[in-house]
């Protein structure tokens, strides 16, 4: 079996950004979603505008979130507005809420823990999706990276509390909270496998940054500083592999601050989204790293 290319450069850099995405040789077609994470207010860490603006704007993008299921500022609609314009990201391109008016259901075929997922309806508006992803820790789900922005991240509102309670139907934020912990990560690995039947494998491509390595998410209004140092952008068209490289990438520093990271990841058994991806053939953990 042909190993999945994962491209590489240490270089983070608006010009670097585009050349990573030239050198997956595709053309994402039709009207483009650009998924990120706008961050929450107080965090500084998400991907900064002047970095993703040029490759936005040469995909004509637009740049999609979908509200959160937690007390803050991006929880409701208007709010939600106000944060993407104070951080920056409507003067740069098109901005969407995807679930600002409502959700729609995709099928889960054969997933290990929810047989449906509920993202946000504007997703039906896209041909395709350029996930662009801040790889760090998460203080929930161990790591963040592809596999999450693609899952808990097109998620509505809604979609989140159902993800985090494996489809129980509680939605209490006590329920999110004390829900089975391995349940939510595997259920992450079946959003994942919703969204990229929807829309076509072929119409997705990833890009990981891995700079500002937090052991927290840019969800966090107060998220603890980096202890190591930066480490580049990967790209793929494979989202397990370009999670797989990240992780590996972490575990191979040279830098010692890299310690915290990998508690973060371990102790929240982070690579089981992972894991459990590959084994609904959504990738390869096995992959070939291409220097750009």
């Amino acid at each position: 079996m042909e190993k999945a290319k994962v491209y590489f450069t240490q270089e983070i850099t608006a010009e670097s950004l585009q050349r990573i995405y030239h050198a997956l040789g595709v053309t994402l077609k039709g009207k483009v979603a650009v998924k990120i994470s706008t961050g929450e207010p107080g965090g500084h860490n998400f991907l900064q505008p002047a970095l993703i603006a040029p490759l936005v704007q040469e995909l004509k993008g637009t740049i999609v979130e979908c509200n959160t299921a937690y007390e803050g500022r991006r929880n409701t609609s208007a709010a939600h507005w106000e944060t993407m314009k104070e951080h920056g990201f409507t003067a740069i391109a098109p901005c969407d809420l995807m679930d600002e008016h409502g959700e729609m259901s995709l099928p889960v075929t054969g997933g290990k823990r929810i047989q449906e997922n509920f993202v946000g309806e504007n997703l039906k508006n896209y041909d395709s999706m350029l996930m662009m992803s801040h790889f760090k820790g998460h203080p929930m789900a161990g790591l963040g990276g592809a596999l999450k922005n693609m899952s808990i991240g097109v998620a509505s509102a809604h979609g989140k509390q159902w993800l985090h309670t494996s489809g129980s139907g509680e939605t209490s934020f006590d329920a999110l909270m004390n829900s089975d912990h391995d349940s939510f990560l595997l259920s992450m690995a079946d959003a994942d496998q919703s969204v990229m039947d929807y829309m076509g494998r072929e119409n997705i491509v990833y890009i990981n940054v891995a700079n500002r390595l937090s052991v927290d998410c840019d969800c966090c209004a107060a998220p603890a500083e980096p202890e190591m140092m930066d480490i580049g952008i990967f790209a793929s068209l494979d989202p397990v592999a370009v999670d797989q490289a990240c992780v590996d990438a972490v575990y191979a520093s040279p830098d010692p601050g890299k310690a915290a990271l990998i508690e973060r990841m371990e102790s929240l058994n982070g690579i089981l989204t992972v894991k459990a991806a590959a084994e609904l053939g959504l990738g390869s953990q096995t992959y070939e790293i291409v220097n750009i």
